[in-house]
């Protein structure tokens, strides 16, 4: 019975990190860019039992482990804005930007001007284009930013946007606040920058509530079978010690 109750903790372990991945996909429903997270479960062979007492050779017990977290890259709809500096990205590309921590990636294109004319993101991290960081001075109009990230203005040409791609997207980690870190990042080759249209998030509420809700039920149901088992342990010990008396 015990082994039964350890295979039922590791799977409500897992529920409770898939609850987890499920409640942070609709706390950023409304985040630019945002892709939703799914966990990815494999089984655990314990060669042998922990409880002993059978004569059976067949000891091996199946657990439950999440193996990792994926994102659904699906694009999300766009949304028309109608701000210049709103960027949507269709295709697998991600814009770069330059944080404390290093150069970063992220799908979200709501960027804004700083004080002194940085071209940055939400968080005030500078968008990069190919030289690097950009500043856009008072006297710079009609800026247009076209489809392979060429930045031009009343002044003239003023660079390009860095807007890279990764080979296994799945494979760059995710560092919080939208961003991601990855090795292997490539000019984007299948890449088109939409100005003035922001990438909504693609996490779809009605499922991520179902999903929640099937969660839920799971691990309530593996909690009632878990007590039912302890009380069953408890009775057979109560009668072996009766027995033993």
């Amino acid at each position: 019975m015990e082994n039964a109750q350890l295979i039922s903790l590791s799977k409500q372990i897992a529920l409770q990190r898939q609850m987890d991945v499920v409640a942070n996909n609709l706390a950023n429903i409304n985040t630019t860019g945002f892709k939703a997270e799914n966990i990815l479960f494999e089984e655990y062979k314990s060669p042998t039992a922990r409880d002993r007492d059978f004569a059976f050779k067949d000891q091996i017990l199946s657990y439950t482990q999440d193996w990792a977290t994926v994102r659904d890259m699906t694009q999300g709809a766009f949304q028309q804005t109608g701000n210049p500096f709103d960027l949507a990205l269709a295709g697998d590309g991600y814009f770069a930007v330059q944080t404390p921590a290093g150069e970063r990636y992220t799908k979200s294109g709501s960027f804004q001007l700083a004080p002194d004319g940085t071209l940055v993101d939400l968080s005030g991290n500078p968008v990069l284009t190919e030289s690097g960081p950009i500043k856009f001075t008072g006297a710079t109009d009609d800026i247009t930013i076209n489809a392979d990230g060429s930045i031009t203005t009343s002044q003239g040409g003023r660079g390009k946007l860095r807007v890279v791609e990764f080979a296994d997207a799945q494979a760059i980690e995710h560092t919080g606040g939208n961003l991601f870190t990855g090795t292997g990042a490539n000019a984007a080759a299948n890449t088109r920058v939409i100005q003035g249209v922001v990438e909504k998030s693609n996490v779809s509420g009605v499922s991520e509530m179902a999903e929640m809700i099937r969660v839920s039920r799971a691990y309530e149901s593996l909690a009632s079978l878990m007590q039912q088992q302890n009380d069953l342990r408890r009775t057979a010990i109560q009668r072996l010690g009766d027995t033993q008396a």
